[in-house]
C-alpha cells in the first residue's frame, strides 16, 4: 500500500550552524506558494490545514517539519501536482529555484502593526537578541561535540581495513545497481530524515522506509566507514542514472546517514544511536561495518579512552539540546506578540483563497487523466 504522506526535515540546527536543503528538496516543482509575513500570523497552521485537506482528497503530501517544533510544518509538496507551499520566513533557498513559478501570499495583511506598542517593540528586539545569542551557543556547543566525535572516530579509523571497506562498497554497487543503469546521470535529492530539536534527536526513518521491499541497517562505531560507504553508493547512483534520495546527518550535514532508491524499493541507512533500529520485517538485513572492517579487539583495547570520549560527547549534546529548549521558549515569547496582533479572520480568507487555487489545480489534473 502506497504511503499517503512522507515526512522530512529540510533544515537543521547542526554543528555547522543552521543548514538548509530546501533548494534541493523543492527542485523540479512547477509552482511554489510562498507565505510571507511575521511569525505568529498563522502560516504553519494554514499549511497543516491544507495538508490535512489534501490528504482527505487522497493526494500524496510531502510534509516538511520544523526543527524547532517538529509537530509543526514549515512546508508541504503536493506530489501529483508538483506544487509546494512554504513558510517564506523559514524556508531559505526557495527563491533560488529556477524554472519554477513563485507566487507570494502576504500573511502580513492580517497583522496590525499598530497593536504592537513601542514598549513591545523594545521587548521584542531584546528577545530577538537573546534568541540569536542562544542559537549561537547551540551551534558552538554542537561544534564542540563534533570535535569530540572526531576523537572517537580517530580510534576506529586507525584500526580500519580500508581495502575491505572499499570492497563492501563495490560489491553493493554491483548488487544494487546491476541491470538498473540509465544512459543519463541523475541529480540526487538532498533531505534530512531527522533533526536536533528541543526534545532531542527526532527522526522519520521508520515511516520513510517501512513500505520498502529491502532495508539495509548499517551497524558500526563512529569512524567505521558508514558515511563513506553511503557517499560512494550515492556517487555511483548519480553516475549510473539511478534515482536516489540522499539524507544528510542532522548533526553533521557533511556526513550522510541514509539513501533511498525509490525505484529499487531499497533503503540503506546508519542504524546507530541516536537513530538506532533493528530488523523487524521481511527484507531487512544488517551490515556490520565494525565486524567487517575494524581490527578485532579495538573496543576492548581502547575501552577507557572511549568511555571518557563518550561521556564528554553526551554531555555536550545534552547542553546543546538545553540551548535549543531555551531558543524555543524565547521564540514563543516573540511569537505571542504577533499572534495577539493578528486578525485571524483575514488569515482564514487567505487560506480559502489558497485552497481555491489548489482545488483548481487538482481539478485540472483530474480532467487530464
Amino acid at each position: 500500500m502506497a504511503l499517503k504522506s512522507s515526512h522530512y526535515f529540510a533544515q537543521g540546527n547542526t554543528a555547522h550552524g543552521a543548514h538548509f536543503l530546501y533548494k534541493s528538496a523543492f527542485d523540479g516543482l512547477n509552482k511554489i506558494f510562498v507565505l510571507t509575513g511575521p511569525q505568529g500570523t498563522g502560516k504553519s497552521t494554514v499549511i497543516q490545514s491544507l495538508a490535512d485537506s489534501l490528504l482527505d482528497k487522497g493526494l500524496h503530501v510531502q510534509c516538511f517539519h520544523s526543527p524547532l517544533r517538529p509537530e509543526e510544518l514549515d512546508g508541504i509538496i503536493l506530489t501529483e501536482l508538483k506544487v509546494g507551499v512554504v513558510d517564506g520566513q523559514v524556508c531559505k533557498g526557495i527563491s533560488d529555484i529556477g524554472a519554477c513559478e513563485i507566487i507570494y501570499i502576504h500573511f502580513g495583511e492580517a497583522f496590525d502593526n499598530s497593536l504592537i506598542l513601542p514598549e513591545h517593540n523594545i521587548t521584542i528586539e531584546d528577545l530577538r537578541g537573546k534568541l540569536e545569542r542562544t542559537y549561537s551557543k547551540t551551534y558552538e556547543t554542537f561544534a564542540t561535540a563534533l570535535r569530540i566525535h572526531d576523537e572517537w572516530e580517530k580510534i576506529y579509523i586507525e584500526n580500519m581495513d580500508f581495502s575491505k571497506a572499499d570492497q563492501i562498497a563495490q560489491d553493493l554497487i554491483q548488487e544494487l545497481f546491476a541491470d538498473h543503469e540509465s544512459d543519463s546521470p541523475t541529480a540526487p535529492r538532498h533531505l534530512f530524515f531527522g533533526a536536533a530539536t528541543p526534545r532531542g534527536a527526532f527522526d522519520f526513518i521508520q515511516s520513510l522506509t517501512a513500505q520498502l521491499e529491502r532495508r539495509i541497517f548499517i551497524k558500526g562505531r563512529a569512524g567505521s566507514g558508514k558515511s563513506t560507504l553511503l557517499k560512494k553508493l550515492a556517487s555511483a547512483a548519480e553516475t549510473k542514472g539511478i534515482e536516489v534520495q540522499v539524507f544528510h546527518c542532522g548533526f553533521d550535514p557533511n556526513s550522510l546517514d541514509m539513501l533511498i532508491f525509490p525505484r529499487l524499493g531499497t533503503a540503506i541507512f546508519d542504524s546507530t544511536a541516536p537513530h538506532e533500529y533493528f530488523p523487524d520485517q521481511d527484507g531487512d538485513e544488517i551490515l556490520d561495518m565494525y565486524a567487517w572492517t575494524i581490527a578485532p579487539g579495538t573496543d576492548e583495547a581502547h575501552a577507557t579512552e572511549i568511555a571518557g570520549i563518550k561521556a564528554r560527547y553526551s554531555a555536550k549534546m545534552k547542553e546543546a539540546t538545553s540551548h535549543l529548549t531555551e531558543a524555543e521558549a524565547i521564540d514563543s515569547k516573540i511569537k505571542a506578540y504577533y499572534v495577539a496582533a493578528t486578525n485571524f479572520s483575514i488569515v482564514e480568507n487567505l487560506q480559502l483563497q489558497l485552497q481555491s487555487e489548489l482545488n483548481e489545480l487538482i481539478g485540472s489534473i483530474q480532467l487530464s487523466k
